[in-house]
């Protein structure tokens, strides 16, 4: 199990919260008109191996969106910040 420590609640269980979203991708704008573009934001991903950010939203807690730094082949946990101090 993975023990996540909420900037808000302290080191919770993984239990507590929910996998949102690579916090990596960044969506097109609004007016892009290129379907590619379209298509790679929603259908392509990578799949990381190592050290990535993802979003983590803190369902049984706080209730707040975390970005979270997790190693995807350890499984452990860096960083985590509240997703609305974290630049875009």
């Amino acid at each position: 199990m993975l023990r996540i420590k909420c900037p808000i609640c302290g080191l919770r269980d993984e239990t507590e919260f929910t996998y949102g979203a690579d916090a990596i991708v960044r969506r097109p704008d609004m007016d892009e008109t290129n379907p590619q573009d379209w298509l790679n934001y929603v259908f392509y991903r990578d799949d990381p191996k190592g050290p990535h950010k993802e979003y983590w939203h803190h369902v049984q807690g706080c209730r707040q969106w975390l970005v979270l730094e997790r190693n995807t082949l350890s499984h452990e946990i860096g960083a985590c910040r509240l997703a609305r101090e974290v630049p875009k």
